[in-house]
């Protein structure tokens, strides 16, 4: 931005120009001001130009384009006249830099503007498409960031989408970088080429460069980059990649359309994604930037130099993107984009308040922008996301399907809440968020969700509404670190946390104690591994049976749930701990893993062992068991007949590094591999259905399956909320929220919401 010169004008129409904001082979851009003190750009063309009826006739055509498009995402027009010696166009200025001048200030911007980002410029393409146009040049240097969203500006090289254009077949215009490749082609192009660059603009945001190219690129090699390679998509955040790389799609048929990108984004409304979008350090620019722009006042005439002549005085300017085909389709030399001369450039370095010294006397503007601002210049870094929420139930009252199992979903189909499906690639976000007391979460312990209630094990034991992340109640004390929650019946079933070594049952409505109930004088009960319909089975240490004053002798016992009665107890061998079990209850047996490497089955009736095998060199996992199997990971995942103790069968990695834990649903087991690949496979052959190998994310540690979709809740480095279609294995989605935790995910489904946790981040998302 440049004081006015000598040959500039000082006023045109009724405008009083302020400051030159750029200019380019078509002309100048001004900012002006009305008589009213309204704010705004504008451009001018050149003379002799204006001599051109041809070109006069684009400018007019400029303008009829850029009037027919009108929303809150656009930089409307506000006055304009084609038909004037020197033809202008005055648009509303916006109070913000442009996206190239933000990302080279301030890096790639976090996931939760660029969400925002996406879905304001989506909108603004919605209305620039509902006015039967197509942009053909969306790039970073035509998006501008103000306080309340982005702005999408400069319709020069706009086309009519019903045909009727000023533009020729066969002749590329637009930006190398992000055109789309059947504009790179000079092709026809429709609503879907604005999509394709708009991922491109994404990915920029996201990333800090240009996913086809940098700056050393050439036009031609950019071009060819577009047409027939691949975008670099490393850096772009796992739940924004589907996004980007369905707008990136070749085929244009395959690209999501704005109002999907919209409604995907900003479910709960464009306002609740805007919500705190941008950084503070962004945020605090603008805020300081626009505070100039508003106290600018007009410089002095020249006394030398008439307004007429000043308007006519200046001629041909350095080359600037206009709305005519050039060989530079608005990029210089080495392809990198130029930031924009036009509207909305921000002041380098410090803003000069007022011209030439004098005082700023409009406190006016100052106070409407700090209404239209507010805490804009200090905005909060937890943003409120928006959802998917279409249709709701009755409200908090109403209450969910529940699971009745801590952290299984089973094959439940959504009830109750009806959520939209989201494009391919768009993660949904989340109907709230919650953040627990640091260290207070036992974060590898599966979740437990009942009657629309989720409950985190930790200290304090929480019990959250399903709908609202309410606390319904709150009990300190009654959970030890890394307590299971075994649940049946309306109750959940703890070790005591005084550790007196009882068990005890609490009401999960209500967070009370239900009863206690003791082994015996000499035995007390330290850890609950397992539950069915029947019993709660625990570890216990036998004060009776001791070899030393540390070293004492421990058992596995089963309490009845309904009456709280000891139903058998069982020694184990000497050497074995009572606190490092991982247990699973399944019809007739109860099959346990410990520390000492063993895998065990019980008789649940009687607690006799029936059979008992060395494992691997990794116990610390829950046996999955399934169709009369136990499955063990490790090198190889092995299928164990649960009642004999034979291997039924072997499933081979094929050259990958292992298995984790698997899962089953109705007859087909789901697994991680150590090279964060997940597998189907046949339960009873132990064949192959399908692999899934795109992840962006470590493999899930954690599955649940709801309807056609498998979830999946992964580690702790780099990883998220991912969904993947049953049949195929296709990555449908990956959601995460980039918060450096250091805690795995975890998983449960309630009706058809999501409740996670991330540490002791809580989220609750739509199962779509």
């Amino acid at each position: 931005m440049d004081t006015l010169q000598a040959d500039d004008p000082r006023e045109l129409g009724t405008y009083r120009l302020l400051r030159r904001l750029g200019a380019g082979g078509m002309g100048r851009v001004y900012l002006a001001r009305s008589p009213g003190g309204r704010t705004v750009a504008v451009k001018v063309v050149r003379p002799d130009l204006a001599a051109d009826g041809d070109f006069r006739a684009r400018f007019r055509h400029e303008v009829e384009i850029a009037r027919a498009v009108s929303g809150r995402f656009t930089a409307p027009v506000v006055d304009a006249d084609p038909d004037a010696p020197l033809p202008w166009l005055a648009t509303s200025y916006v109070l913000g830099p442009d996206l190239t001048d933000v990302v080279a200030a301030h890096g790639a911007l976090p996931e939760r503007t660029v969400r925002a980002l996406a879905a304001g410029l989506a909108a603004a393409l919605q209305d620039i498409h509902a006015a039967g146009l197509i942009h053909r040049d969306l790039k970073p240097s035509n998006v501008l960031l103000a306080a309340d969203g982005p702005r999408l500006i400069d319709f020069g090289i706009a086309r009519a989408v019903d045909g009727s254009r000023m533009t020729q077949t066969g002749v590329v215009v637009g930006s190398p970088g992000y055109m789309s490749p059947e504009q790179a082609l000079g092709k026809d192009i429709g609503t879907a080429g604005d999509v394709f660059s708009l991922g491109s603009v994404l990915a920029f945001a996201a990333t800090g460069r240009g996913v086809f190219g940098d700056g050393t690129a050439s036009h031609a090699s950019l071009l060819y980059q577009v047409v027939h390679g691949e975008a670099d998509l490393t850096g772009v955040p796992p739940s924004l990649l589907g996004l980007i790389r369905a707008c990136l799609m070749k085929d244009p048929a395959q690209r999501p359309a704005p109002t999907e990108i919209v409604t995907a984004l900003a479910g709960q409304g464009i306002d609740a994604a805007l919500h705190d979008w941008l950084p503070s350090a962004v945020a605090s620019t603008i805020a300081t930037h626009a505070a100039g722009i508003l106290d600018l006042e007009a410089p002095e005439a020249s006394p030398n130099v008439p307004p007429t002549q000043a308007a006519s005085a200046f001629g041909p300017a350095p080359a600037m993107p206009t709305g005519t085909p050039s060989a530079g389709y608005g990029t210089p030399p080495g392809g990198t984009p130029a930031p924009s001369p036009g509207y909305g450039t921000p002041f380098p370095g410090t803003v000069q308040v007022g011209a030439g010294g004098a005082p700023a006397p409009a406190r006016s503007r100052r106070r409407a922008l700090g209404l239209a601002f507010g805490a804009a210049a200090a905005v909060a870094v937890a943003g409120a996301g928006g959802g998917w929420l279409l249709a709701s139930g009755d409200g908090d009252g109403a209450s969910d399907e529940a699971t009745d199992a801590p952290g299984k979903g089973g094959s439940a189909q959504p009830a109750d809440e009806n959520f939209t499906t989201p494009p391919a690639g768009v993660a949904p976000q989340p109907l709230w968020h919650k953040s627990a007391q640091k260290d207070s979460t036992s974060t590898r312990v599966p979740l437990l969700t009942h009657d629309g209630l989720l409950l985190v094990s930790g200290d304090p034991l929480v019990a959250y509404d399903v709908r609202t992340g309410k606390a319904r109640w709150t009990q300190a004390g009654i959970c030890r670190p890394g307590a299971q929650l075994l649940f049946h019946d309306g109750k959940v079933f703890l070790a005591d946390g005084d550790y007196k070594g009882a068990l005890v049952a609490y009401d999960v409505k209500t967070g009370e104690e239900a009863w206690r109930s003791r082994l015996g004088k000499q035995l007390s009960v330290e850890v609950s591994i397992a539950i069915d319909d029947k019993n709660v089975y625990v570890t216990a240490k036998d004060h009776g049976q001791s070899k030393s004053a540390t070293e004492y002798r421990t058992a596995v016992a089963a309490i009845s749930h309904t009456t709280g009665k000891t139903a058998w107890v069982q020694h184990r061998d000497w050497g074995t701990k009572d606190y490092d079990v991982q247990g699973t209850a399944s019809g007739k047996y109860l099959v346990y893993a410990d520390s000492n490497l063993n895998l065990t089955v019980r008789d649940t009736a009687t607690g006799g062992q029936v059979w008992t095998r060395k494992i691997g060199d990794e116990w610390s996992w829950k046996p999955t068991v399934a169709n009369g199997l136990v499955f063990l990971p490790g090198d190889e995942l092995e299928a164990v007949d649960v009642e004999k103790g034979r291997t039924v069968w072997t499933l081979d990695p094929a050259g990958r590094r292992g298995f984790d834990n698997p899962t089953v649903f109705d007859g087909v087991l789901y697994v991680s591999d150590h090279d964060d690949g997940v597998w189907a496979v046949d339960v009873k052959t132990g064949k192959r259905t399908w692999l899934c190998d795109e992840l962006e994310v470590e493999g899930p540690e954690s599955l649940l399956r709801v309807g056609s979709t498998l979830y999946g809740a992964t580690g702790s480095v780099d990883g998220g909320i991912v969904a993947l279609e049953t049949r195929t294995g296709k990555l449908r989605w990956t959601y995460t929220d980039s918060k450096a935790v250091g805690e795995p995910w975890q998983l449960a489904l309630t009706g058809n919401r999501l409740m996670a946790t991330h540490g002791h981040e809580i989220y609750a998302l739509p199962a779509v």
